[in-house]
C-alpha cells in the first residue's frame, strides 16, 4: 500500500525559508547557478544555519510519535537537486525529521502542492506565493531577516490578522472604498452573519485538530487573533469564529494601534498579516510572513504601477 499524506497536516517549506540560505543566494545572484551549486557541494559538511521558519517546521513536527504521525514538512524548493543533497543533509544535521522533498531547478515548484495536498506553504520567492494564493493555497513570503527567538521550548504559537487572512477581504474593501466609518457601520449591520472564509482558514482548522492531539504529545498549539478592527467591529469576527466551531486562544482587537509591541509580547513562532507594512514592522520582534492577497495588495500593486508609469 503506497504511503499517503491524508488526514495530515502538510506544510511545504522552500529551503531558503528553512534555512538561512542567503550568502549562497548572493553567489547565484552575482556568478550564476554553477557558482552557487558548486558552493552548495563543498558545502554539505556544513551546517546551515537556521530560517526564519526554522522553529515553526522543528515545533510542528514534534507532534509526531511513535505511534501517530501528525505532521509533515516537505521541502518544495526551486533549488536543484544537487543543492538539495545539503538541505536535507543540514536537515539530519539539526535534529529535523523531513523525509521529503521536491527540487525544481529553477522552475516554479508551486504546482506541487495540489499533489502533497499541502496546509500551507511558505517561500521568500513573491511569485511562486502569489500563484501558489491563486490556486486557493494559504501561503506567505517568509522575511528573512524576521527575529526567531521565541522563548517557550513547549508551546508553538501562531498568530493570525483578520481580514485578508482568516477571513475574507469582504470587510476591507469597504473600509478601502468608503472610509472607517463605512466600515464600522458595515460590520455593525452584518454582526450575526459569518465573514467569508479566507484562505488561512483550513490552516487553522488543521490547528485546531491538533490542539486535540493526545497527552504523549510535549507539544501545545495557541492561536492568536491580531486585528486592527476595533468595537463594535469585533463582534462580527467572535461570531465568524464561533459559527466555524473554532477558538482562538487570544483576541486582540487594536483598533489601528501597531501591531509589534503586542506580538512581541505574545511571542509568536510565525505571524501571517495581508499588508506589507504590518509585516515590516512586526518582522523586528517575530518570524513573519506576508500574504499577498485581496483588496489591500490590490490597491498598492495600482500605486507602485501608477510610480512606474510616472
Amino acid at each position: 500500500m503506497p504511503a499517503s499524506l491524508e488526514g495530515k497536516l502538510v506544510v511545504a517549506i522552500s529551503s531558503r525559508a528553512l534555512f538561512d540560505f542567503e550568502k549562497e543566494n548572493e553567489v547565484f545572484e552575482r556568478e550564476g547557478e554553477e557558482k552557487y551549486t558548486g558552493l552548495q557541494l563543498a558545502s554539505l559538511d556544513l551546517p546551515a544555519p537556521e530560517g526564519a521558519a526554522f522553529p515553526l517546521a522543528k515545533k510542528l513536527l514534534s507532534f509526531n510519535t511513535a505511534t501517530s504521525h501528525r505532521v509533515e514538512v516537505v521541502i518544495l524548493s526551486k533549488n536543484d537537486p544537487v543543492s538539495g543533497l545539503r538541505v536535507f543533509r543540514s536537515a539530519k544535521q539539526a535534529g529535523l525529521p523531513v523525509e521529503r522533498g521536491v527540487f525544481t531547478r529553477g522552475r516554479s515548484p508551486y504546482r506541487y502542492l495540489n499533489s502533497l495536498d499541502a496546509n500551507l506553504f511558505l517561500s521568500m520567492n513573491e511569485s511562486d506565493v502569489r500563484s501558489a494564493i491563486a490556486m486557493g493555497y494559504p501561503a506567505a513570503i517568509v522575511y528573512p531577516r524576521s527575529k526567531t527567538a521565541a522563548q517557550h521550548p513547549d508551546e508553538v504559537r501562531i498568530a493570525f490578522d483578520g481580514d485578508g487572512v482568516l477571513f475574507s477581504d469582504e470587510a476591507e474593501r469597504v473600509y478601502q472604498q468608503d472610509g472607517l466609518t463605512a466600515f464600522q457601520d458595515h460590520e455593525s449591520k452584518n454582526a450575526n452573519r459569518p465573514l467569508p472564509p479566507g484562505l488561512f482558514k483550513p490552516l487553522l482548522e488543521a490547528l485546531h485538530h491538533l490542539q486535540t492531539a493526545g497527552s504523549d504529545v510535549p507539544m501545545r498549539i495557541r492561536t492568536a487573533l491580531v486585528t486592527a478592527r476595533s468595537a463594535p467591529a469585533h463582534e462580527r469576527a467572535i461570531r465568524t469564529l464561533m459559527d466555524w466551531n473554532i477558538s482562538v486562544d487570544e483576541a486582540m482587537f487594536l483598533g489601528g494601534l501597531d501591531k509589534s509591541s503586542f506580538l512581541r509580547e505574545f511571542e509568536p513562532d510565525f505571524y501571517f498579516d495581508d499588508q506589507r507594512g504590518h509585516i515590516e514592522s512586526a518582522q523586528r520582534h517575530v518570524a513573519s510572513g506576508h500574504v499577498p492577497f485581496g483588496v489591500a495588495n490590490e490597491v498598492k500593486a495600482e500605486v507602485k504601477a501608477e510610480t512606474k508609469k510616472k
